[in-house]
């Protein structure tokens, strides 16, 4: 008998039910190349784009005033800051533009903390870094010192342990912690740069509460302004009196 060839096959068994189509699983069809898509490594900067938006919430502009070291100040208050809506390109871009429109020389970041919620205000770490690597080298050597007013524990604890790995070294050692306006005029004189109100409120709250820089003396549930315990055992006791009339 003559010798008879040998073919791999195989079985598919698919139900009737299932009303699938078995021609797929029948066919064969070389696997398709693969195609990989190099991402950009920058963005280009929007410099025509429509910032008067931006402009209006006044979270970073150009302040009038300097420093004692003679330093143009950026002042940014993270509370105006509404992260979750403005998209990282279109940051960086802004940010990219009034750096263009300051004059040369040396400049300082006035940067102010207070009240800031991580959810609604934070752009996060290492879009602040991919911000501050896109800048010409020009605008990183010309920015002098960063003055973090109202840093809080949870902020230090984050860039103390991440801070060196996300941010690039020469902006991490530019970072000078301010935990009181009063330390800051140490820097700046009063009047160079314009400070909001709620700055100044949640200033006066550290000072009677110091403990709320190390964590320790929280008051999410404002319990300052909650009412004395007299006065409210006061008013039950009345209902209480006129409770026992009706016995």
């Amino acid at each position: 008998m003559g010798s008879t060839s040998r073919e791999d096959f195989s079985v598919v068994v698919l139900a009737s039910d299932l009303g699938v189509d078995a021609r797929p699983f029948l066919t064969y069809a070389p696997p398709e190349e693969e195609s990989w898509h190099d991402c950009p490594s920058h963005f280009p900067v929007l410099t025509n784009q429509d910032f008067s938006d931006l402009d209006a919430l006044s979270f970073f502009r150009l302040e009038q005033g300097c420093d004692n070291l003679g330093n143009r100040i950026f002042r940014v208050v993270g509370k105006y800051f509404p992260a979750p809506v403005i998209p990282g390109e279109t940051l960086r871009s802004y940010v990219h533009k009034i750096m263009s429109e300051y004059p040369e020389g040396p400049f300082c970041i006035v940067y102010m903390h207070s009240n800031v919620q991580k959810e609604d205000n934070s752009p996060g770490m290492t879009i602040l870094r991919w911000i501050y690597e896109e800048l010409p080298d020009e605008h990183k050597h010309r920015l002098q010192v960063v003055y973090f007013v109202h840093p809080g524990l949870r902020s230090r604890l984050v860039l103390a342990t991440l801070g060196r790995f996300f941010l690039s070294a020469g902006l991490y050692q530019k970072i000078k912690y301010i935990s009181r306006l009063q330390y800051l005029w140490l820097d700046i004189k009063k009047g160079e740069v314009e400070v909001p109100e709620f700055v100044k409120e949640h200033d006066d709250i550290l000072e009677h509460r110091p403990l709320m820089d190390y964590g320790i003396e929280p008051d999410h549930l404002h319990l300052t302004d909650a009412p004395i315990s007299a006065y409210s055992f006061g008013r039950y006791q009345e209902g209480w009196e006129a409770g026992e009339d009706h016995y």
